[in-house]
C-alpha cells in the first residue's frame, strides 16, 4: 500500500479523541510532506540533529514532538519552535528546558517519560521520581514548563498480557496525578501495540512504520 493508504487505514482505527503522532524519524521530507498533505499536522522525531534538518524544509504549521532521549546541550536548538517534548526523563533535563523556554519567552509543553518496561535499555523516570517532579511543578518550580501528561514505552515482547499490565501501570499513575491537576495526554502505543494502548486509556499514539513503512538502510 502507498503511504497515503497506510495513513488513512491507521486513522480509521484511531478514535477521534486520540491524537496521532506520525513518527517520521529516518524518513525524508518528501514522505513527511505526503502524510502532511493527507491532513496530518503532528509529527515526532527522535533526534535533534535530524529534526533541525527537516524543520525549515516543511510547512511551518507542523507541530513537532521530540520523542527520543534529549541531551541537555541540545535543548537550546529546539526551544524556539518545538511544540512538545515527550521524553522528559530526568529533572535535570526539565530544568534545562525551563531555562531555554525563559530565554525564548515561551512556555514549552512536555510529557514526563516514565519507565514501565522491564528492558534496561529504556529511558524514563521511576514512578516515585515522576511524582516528585509533578509535586514540584504544582509548587511552580518550573514556571515556563507546562506538563501535559505522561509518556511510556512497553517492553518489546509478543506477550500481550505483559504489555497490557505495563500500560495499566502508566494509566494508574496518570489518573493519580490527575486528581491533583487534570492531565490531558497519556502517550503510549506504537505501530505494533497502539490498539491495546488505546484500550488501556492512551490519548496519544506514536506511529511510524505502519504509516511510512520500514526504512531500508
Amino acid at each position: 500500500m502507498s503511504i497515503q493508504e497506510n495513513y488513512h487505514k491507521i486513522k480509521a482505527q484511531i478514535p477521534a479523541n486520540v491524537e496521532l503522532v506520525a513518527v517520521s524519524k529516518f524518513h525524508p521530507v518528501e514522505k513527511i510532506q505526503e502524510v502532511y498533505d493527507c491532513g496530518q499536522k503532528v509529527f515526532g522525531e527522535n533526534k535533534v540533529q535530524e529534526l533541525l534538518t527537516k524543520v525549515n524544509e516543511l510547512p511551518a504549521d507542523i507541530q513537532w514532538h521530540l520523542i527520543g532521549h534529549l541531551q541537555t546541550n541540545k535543548v537550546k536548538y529546539i526551544a524556539p519552535f518545538i511544540d512538545t517534548i515527550q521524553s522528559v526523563d530526568s529533572e535535570k533535563i526539565l530544568l534545562e528546558i525551563n531555562k531555554e523556554a525563559v530565554k525564548n519567552n515561551r512556555k514549552i509543553k512536555v510529557l514526563l517519560q516514565v519507565k514501565i518496561a522491564e528492558e534496561e535499555t529504556k529511558y524514563g523516570l521511576e514512578i516515585a521520581e515522576a511524582k516528585e517532579i509533578f509535586s514540584n511543578y504544582l509548587e511552580h518550580q518550573y514556571p515556563n514548563i507546562e506538563i501535559l501528561g505522561l509518556m511510556g514505552m512497553a517492553t518489546f515482547t509478543d506477550n500481550k498480557n505483559q504489555v497490557k499490565s505495563e500500560f495499566l501501570v502508566l494509566k494508574s499513575l496518570f489518573d493519580e496525578l490527575s486528581t491533583f491537576r487534570k492531565l490531558e495526554t497519556l502517550s503510549m502505543g506504537m505501530s505494533d501495540d497502539f490498539a491495546l494502548a488505546i484500550e488501556c486509556g492512551s490519548t496519544s499514539v506514536r506511529i511510524g512504520s505502519a504509516i511510512f513503512g520500514v526504512r531500508n538502510y
